[in-house]
């Protein structure tokens, strides 16, 4: 538990490995990390894998958020949230 909030890494489902899960009281935050790719990857790939589904009777409101790490400047350089 980090400050109140649940997070999970690499956690398995039946098509492939969430990268990351932070429950809140209101929200479930799904993360997917890229690597010099872009942030729709990413986040097509939480659709395409259905990462979602798990919470799909949650009451709590999912964001799905997608995130590319430039290797050449080693920072983020683009994400994407949607909900």
């Amino acid at each position: 538990m980090l400050l109140g909030q649940f997070v999970h890494t690499e956690m398995h489902t039946a098509k492939g490995r969430v990268d990351c899960i932070v429950e809140a009281d209101d929200y479930i935050y799904i993360f997917e990390f890229k690597r010099d790719a872009d942030e729709d990857t990413a986040l097509s790939q939480i659709e395409e894998k259905g990462y979602a589904k798990a919470y799909a009777a949650d009451s709590r409101k999912i964001i799905k958020v997608g995130v590319n790490f430039d290797t050449e400047s080693r920072s983020i350089s683009d994400w994407k949230t949607v909900d």
